[in-house]
């Protein structure tokens, strides 16, 4: 595998950007390292978003994400989505259209990776588990899968609860009343996309430590009563941690490449 630091200019958001990318690549097997692909495919991709607390380089330093997507010939691509939750802010930058409308179109000019729907997928954790919902319930013809690990999952809770600082979350979502017609509610989201004839499949997991373990009970809930096909809901022992989220991982990846028949 190739690990590629990338930094390019965001139109969207006026100002320079970085994300972190891992591409397969073919190389000779040695010890330690694994064989991979090359040549002139275009590589299934995931779009791997960081937490409210960390940035595009945190997936890399804290699990081992690109020997579990050498497994898969899967590229990786890792952005910078700051403190914004994935999110075009109420007052402040358009986190969500950088995300879903101009990183794609500039890491397909710039790498060997795929913009179907079928070869494209979304997870994170925490605020970016929020990130890969909302991306797969907000846009379901662009991805074919997503995972959510410890994800933010009930935004109005978190508002209410002021989970994060107010000022700042005001700026971000503005209020309560304002994520349906923002179309920032991850349950109002299911409601539509459940009535698609193939919705994007869906894994959610968290630890039975973690305080946000309510909140994605809350959505399982949701989404088991709306009867959302391909659905798959996890708990186990563990907080919100990087000891957790490297262990999820490594499932979270298999979800995804389910009935792959390139999957080696």
């Amino acid at each position: 595998m190739a690990f590629l630091q990338c930094s390019f200019h965001s139109d969207v958001l006026g100002r320079a950007c970085s994300m972190n990318v891992i591409l397969p690549q073919k190389v000779t097997t040695q010890i330690g390292m694994t064989s991979s692909g090359g040549g002139n495919r275009r590589y299934p991709v995931l779009y791997l978003l960081h937490g409210l607390s960390d940035d595009h380089t945190i997936w890399s330093r804290r699990t081992s994400i690109e020997r579990y997507a050498a497994e898969y010939e899967l590229a990786v691509v890792m952005p910078d989505g700051e403190r914004g939750f994935y999110t075009d802010m109420m007052q402040g930058p358009r986190y969500w259209t950088m995300l879903t409308e101009e990183l794609p179109a500039i890491a397909a000019s710039f790498f060997p990776i795929s913009t179907r729907r079928e070869d494209t997928y979304v997870a994170g954790l925490s605020m970016g588990g929020y990130g890969a919902l909302k991306c797969a319930l907000r846009l379901p013809e662009r991805y074919a899968a997503a995972v959510a690990l410890s994800s933010v999952a009930d935004v109005r809770s978190w508002l209410e609860t002021c989970r994060m600082n107010r000022e700042e979350a005001t700026q971000i979502f503005g209020t309560v009343k304002d994520l349906i017609p923002g179309r920032n509610d991850l349950f109002a989201l299911a409601e539509e996309t459940v009535k698609l004839a193939s919705p994007p499949r869906l894994m959610m997991v968290c630890g039975t430590e973690d305080g946000l373990l309510k909140a994605n009970r809350a959505l399982r809930a949701h989404l088991e009563s709306l009867h959302y096909p391909g659905f798959r809901y996890e708990e186990g022992p563990g907080a919100h941690s990087w000891e957790f989220w490297d262990h999820w991982i490594v499932e979270g990846l298999k979800f995804l490449m389910e009935g792959r028949s390139d999957v080696r």
